[in-house]
C-alpha cells in the first residue's frame, strides 16, 4: 500500500486535504503530523512513499526538515506545499532536495491529484494507491 504523509501545522487544512486524497486514492494510507518532531518519529517508524511538506512548522522549518529526511531517506518523494510562493523558497527547496514545489494558492486540486498519480505509477503502485503492480505480478 502506498503511504503518504501530510506535514502541516494547520489542522483544518490538513484534514480537508487528507480527505481529498482518501476519496481520490481510496487504497492509499494517509498519515499526518503537525510539527517536525512528530513527523520524524513517524518517518522513523514507518517511512512514507510521499510527503506533502509545509514550510512554516513549529520547531524545525519544512525546508530543513526536508533536507534531513532526504539525507536519511532519499527514496521518499517530498513535495513542498506552501502558501509562501517566493522565489527564494523555491530555490531553497531545490537546494534542500525537495522533489516538487507547489503553491497552495496557485495550483488546482486536480493538478495535485494528477501529480500524485504520476508519482504512484513511477514508484510501481496502482493508480488508486493499492499494492505495487510489481508485487502482484
Amino acid at each position: 500500500m502506498f503511504k503518504t504523509m501530510l506535514i502541516e501545522d494547520n489542522s483544518p487544512f490538513r484534514n480537508v486535504f487528507k480527505e481529498g486524497l482518501r476519496s481520490r486514492f481510496p487504497s492509499m494510507a494517509v498519515t499526518e503530523a503537525g510539527d517536525s518532531e512528530e513527523a520524524l518519529k513517524q518517518i522513523g517508524a514507518v517511512p512514507p512513499d510521499l510527503i506533502f511538506m509545509d514550510i512554516r512548522l513549529p520547531g524545525e522549518n519544512g525546508l530543513e526538515l526536508t533536507r534531513r529526511i532526504k539525507t536519511d531517506h532519499p527514496e521518499i518523494t517530498v513535495i513542498i506545499f506552501t502558501s509562501h510562493n517566493f522565489p527564494e523558497y523555491r530555490e531553497a527547496a531545490i537546494r534542500y532536495k525537495a522533489d516538487y514545489f507547489l503553491s497552495k494558492s496557485s495550483v488546482a486540486t486536480e493538478e495535485i491529484f494528477k501529480l500524485v498519480k504520476i508519482i504512484l505509477l513511477e514508484k510501481g503502485f496502482k493508480s488508486n494507491g493499492s499494492d505495487s503492480v510489481k508485487a502482484t505480478a
